[in-house]
């Protein structure tokens, strides 16, 4: 199997040679079939010249970006297998052959740890204390909880994988994110997935920091998360939202009254206000995953699937037109007993038991039918 290792490069020039120097030491070492591939993204400091001289073959990128680097890096690889590892000497790539014999055994995709929990070391000053102690792991945790990612490192920069496997994914992010990207897609597909611990060393470049950013490339982790996460983003908090409506009309509707609190009408707009939020959340939860799964972001999901079996478009229009009727109903009660009155005053607690309740469905009811349409329209492609 020929092995390609794609090194992304943005003025590296400290720390380029002696990567490429251990990376065909390890191919020399292990009697291994590959070629280094150096993606440079408009460096400017001599890196190109230094990885040509150094043996590696270099592919210009001119759209800025990690994942554009690695992207273009990877097209251009001629290997069955990929390892993609950072240019500034923190990963060693004497260690390779570990990550070449993982892939052999048959995984699509072999990550580096360097956190102590997964095996991994981390020598002193290799990463920053707010990355080790709280970012790396609190995501990597969320990861593992969301997206079932056996890993407990999933930012290391030092991984191997199949091309086949990684044409297949059809990544879209072009910056920082892309690496998490295709762990998040790797996992939701059910691909095999192994982990070896690794040893992370200082960086060994002096004359400019490091190319990531502790809260911007932290919150696009985050962000990217949410956008696969249909189910994280609009369904929890909408069912969250909803179901606290649900509680404020069964406590308000009656006029309950507890510790010396009153629930009345002023709680039913609250609790109406939830409900409308809450629903509109859970259809931006359904569109969303069916959007994302026709366009082929994520999976299909057998739980979409059987909700589909159930809930379509001329059900949805059925209960939709029997909630109008409902809502309508409710808020005809209101005017005749305005109509009583001669037009006159109204005792609002008890007039908006049945204002606020008939609105709330009516606009329910409006939101099912013009959501009913556009799952049904977002959903034309799936087969």
């Amino acid at each position: 199997m020929k092995v390609s290792i794609v090194i992304p490069c943005l003025n590296e020039a400290e720390t380029l040679a002696i990567c490429i120097e251990k990376a065909f030491r390890a191919l020399d070492e292990q009697h291994i079939d590959g070629e280094i591939v150096v993606a440079d993204n408009g460096s400017t400091d001599g890196s190109p010249e230094i990885a040509k001289r150094s043996g590696a073959c270099v592919i210009h990128v001119a759209a800025r970006g990690y994942g554009n680097a690695l992207m273009h890096g990877i097209a251009a690889a001629s290997g069955e297998f990929v390892i993609m590892g950072d240019a500034d000497d923190s990963y060693d790539f004497l260690e390779i052959p570990g990550f070449v014999a993982k892939l052999r055994e048959g995984f699509d995709l072999v990550q580096g740890c360097r956190l102590p929990s997964g095996g991994g070391t981390i020598l002193p000053g290799a990463m920053p204390f707010l990355h080790r102690i709280l970012g790396n792991p609190v995501l990597s945790f969320l990861a593992r909880h969301w997206f079932r990612v056996p890993l407990h490192d999933i930012y290391c920069g030092l991984r191997a994988f199949r091309k086949d496997f990684y044409t297949a994914l059809d990544q879209r992010c072009v910056g920082m994110e892309f690496a998490t990207e295709m762990i998040i897609k790797a996992s939701l597909r059910s691909r095999n997935i192994a982990e070896i611990p690794i040893t992370l060393h200082p960086d060994g470049r002096k004359s400019h920091a490091p190319h990531l950013r502790t809260f911007r490339d932290g919150w696009r982790t985050i962000r990217l998360f949410l956008l696969y996460s249909p189910r994280w983003l609009f369904l929890i908090p909408g069912l969250s939202l909803f179901l606290l409506g649900i509680l404020g009309y069964v406590i308000a509707l009656p006029g309950l009254t507890f510790a010396g609190v009153t629930f009345d009408a002023h709680t039913l707009l609250f609790a109406s206000l939830a409900i409308l939020s809450g629903y509109q959340a859970i259809i931006f939860a359904i569109s969303a995953k069916t959007f994302a799964i026709s366009a082929g972001f994520l999976p299909e999901d057998p739980r979409l699937n059987r909700f589909f079996s159930f809930v379509y478009l001329e059900r949805g229009l059925i209960i939709s037109l029997f909630a109008l009727l409902v809502g309508s109903a409710l808020l005809l009660t209101a005017v005749i007993k305005w109509q009583a009155t001669g037009f006159g005053r109204l005792d609002y607690a008890e007039t908006m038991r049945l204002v606020i309740p008939g609105a709330t469905i009516f606009a329910l009811a409006i939101q099912t039918i013009f959501s009913s349409f556009l799952v049904c329209i977002l959903g034309m492609y799936r087969r």
